[in-house]
């Protein structure tokens, strides 16, 4: 008997310890998750014509990654690309640790063959994100998924608890791989009209002739007087889609990490990089099923028809398939200030928690002085030195061949250089430059977008939120001020800058590294439109910015440094977890035997 005891101690122990081993939790301190992300090429169609995609984990999109404020992250990354590789955290601030940005400026990138642990805190952050590759135009045949971070049990969410959630990949999506359109790209040429619009890596749904037979569709399955939160994702290319489901509201909830005044829509734009949270109750008589659309914004919509995706929503009781004519948007792109308005309207809930038990308009951002603006202004591409290139202030970015923070701790000179204009220089023709932005440590910064460009804009910054505080068409000028919400503007990471327009925002230069900043439009990213704030404490004694992670990536001219990786591949760390889980299932057998 006492032995028995002793076993079924033991079993009970060992389950436990394998359950937080193969969740990733730690038993001690900030939970862990990790994750094993092995990156590769599959063959898919999902506009019906066969293509290479890069999956992971031999999904296309990726998994989702789940997490919950300050658990710590692992990725560990196997590049199986022909090239490469680099995973960023879209609107993940990586709070003093920028070692672990996943952008070219900040990391070596993960050769072909090797892999690479990605270790961050979530610190302070709840919402919605996305993970993506960052080099050579990969995110253009994939490689991306959902990243979502949850509230502590301890912080209420503003809103009843959803009965379940589910995450939208939508995207604008070409035929041809990224290789291909990186290849238009360097040969001076614009893209052209995409070839559709995927919903979750799926093509549309024939909703009438034009659609090929044969494409698969999303469709998504639901229960009658249920609320879902829906999380939306724009990891598309370079075009804004209009998100909508027919018949029902779409309640703003949440943004990139904050908490939204609660607002319906009956449709919503959502720009490139950008990511939203609504609450959608399923409040219809489920006559038939109901089309989910994500179709271009910003352009001629009749010409470009077939750029839409098309879902299904399913109620559990649905008597028929969806039918008829597609839901249109609410406003008219013809009309640009009523579009603007939307997105005018997204305000901060100033009475709701975020990551910590406080009103996350605690932070009264409107009356703290301004301490720098950067007026930072894109144009149309230009021919420099021969070759297509996209500005900001005039200067194409040139990624170096060293890492920058990498060169500051090894005392590499001459890899970037600290001058970037704080306004166009409109003196000297565009120029190829390493030039970033020299921010000042617990400064407060604003930032002017000016887009001077044909097509909406979507700027990113990494490392930060910023208020973004008011948005019109024209050109900014200094008693533009008066007109900024200084009071529940919406923090978020990623906002759009309509073409003839400018959008102003502010942020606290709080979080020491090197980050940056770009447009999420891929073509415009790609031809240079990028620059990094580098933000150092003069008195870092350690706990500003955390030190250079051991595993780091050596490259450029600390090449030599980098030794040689020891190849485990990542079928060896699969058939670890299975043996792991082969020894759970031979404990719960002894359980049984117990018993």
């Amino acid at each position: 008997m006492a032995a028995a005891t002793f076993l079924s101690r033991f079993s009970v122990f060992a389950i436990v310890f394998s359950l937080a081993h193969l969740s990733g939790f730690s038993l001690a301190g900030d939970p862990f998750v990790s994750y094993i992300f092995d990156v590769s090429y599959i063959t898919a169609s999902p506009l019906g014509v066969p293509q290479q995609v890069i999956a992971i984990n031999g999904k296309f999109p990726g998994p989702v990654i789940n997490a919950t404020t300050n658990f710590n992250v692992d990725v560990n990354v196997f590049n199986h690309l022909d090239e490469p590789l680099l995973l960023t955290w879209n609107g993940i601030e990586m709070r003093r640790n920028s070692w672990e940005d996943g952008v070219l400026g900040t990391n070596c990138a993960i050769p072909r063959n090797w892999n690479f642990t990605y270790s961050f805190q979530l610190k302070d952050q709840i919402g919605s994100f996305f993970y993506f590759p960052s080099l050579n135009f990969q995110r253009a045949s994939g490689g991306f998924g959902p990243l979502i971070i949850n509230n502590r049990e301890m912080i209420p969410i503003p809103f009843h608890k959803p009965d379940g959630e589910i995450s939208f990949m939508i995207g604008d999506w070409y035929t041809q791989n990224h290789t291909a359109l990186r290849s238009i790209l360097d040969s001076g040429k614009e893209l052209g009209m995409p070839d559709g619009v995927l919903i979750n890596g799926k093509g549309p749904f024939k909703y009438n002739s034009s659609v090929p037979d044969g494409i698969e569709y999303e469709t998504i399955n639901v229960d009658p007087g249920k609320t879902y939160r829906i999380r939306v994702h724009n990891v598309g290319i370079s075009t804004s889609l209009n998100f909508r489901i027919q018949n029902h509201k779409l309640l703003l909830a949440e943004t990139e990490g904050r908490y939204t005044a609660q607002t319906n829509f009956t449709d919503f734009d959502i720009h490139v990089g950008q990511s939203y949270s609504f609450l959608v109750t399923m409040d219809q008589n489920a006559s038939s099923d109901y089309y989910i659309v994500a179709s271009a914004r910003f352009v001629n919509e009749t010409v470009w028809q077939r750029v839409t995706g098309v879902g299904i929503l399913h109620y559990s009781n649905s008597k028929g398939s969806a039918s008829g004519p597609l839901p249109v948007p609410s406003t008219d792109v013809s009309h640009p200030w009523s579009v603007m308005n939307q997105q005018r309207a997204i305000k901060q809930n100033t009475s709701a928690s975020g990551a910590r038990p406080n009103p996350q308009g605690s932070y009264h951002y409107g009356q703290i002085n301004i301490t720098s603006t950067y007026f930072l202004r894109s144009m149309p591409p230009t021919m420099i030195n021969g070759s297509l290139r996209a500005t900001i202030n005039g200067i194409s970015f040139l990624n170096p061949n060293t890492p920058m923070r990498l060169a500051d701790r090894h005392k590499v000179k001459g890899v970037y250089k600290l001058d970037f204009p704080n306004k166009p220089l409109e003196n000297r023709p565009p120029r190829l430059d390493r030039s970033i932005i020299n921010g000042t440590y617990k400064g407060f910064m604003q930032i002017i977008f000016q887009n001077n460009d044909t097509k909406v804009q979507s700027f990113h910054i990494d490392g930060y939120s910023f208020y973004v505080v008011a948005m019109d068409f024209g050109i900014w000028t200094e008693d533009k001020k008066g007109s900024y919400n200084n009071w529940d503007a919406i923090s978020r990471s990623t906002v759009e800058v309509y073409p003839g327009a400018w959008t102003a925002v502010l942020m606290s230069l709080d979080n020491v590294g090197v980050w940056n900043i770009r447009v999420e439009n891929l073509d415009r990213w790609y031809l240079g439109q990028e620059t990094y704030i580098r933000i150092i404490n003069p008195e870092e004694n350690g706990k500003t910015e955390m030190s250079q992670p051991g595993n780091a990536l050596y490259c450029g001219a600390l090449a030599s440094l980098q030794k040689e990786q020891q190849h485990s591949s990542a079928t060896s760390i699969v058939n670890g977890q299975l043996n792991l889980i082969f020894s759970l299932m031979m404990v719960l057998l002894a359980l049984v035997s117990i018993g």
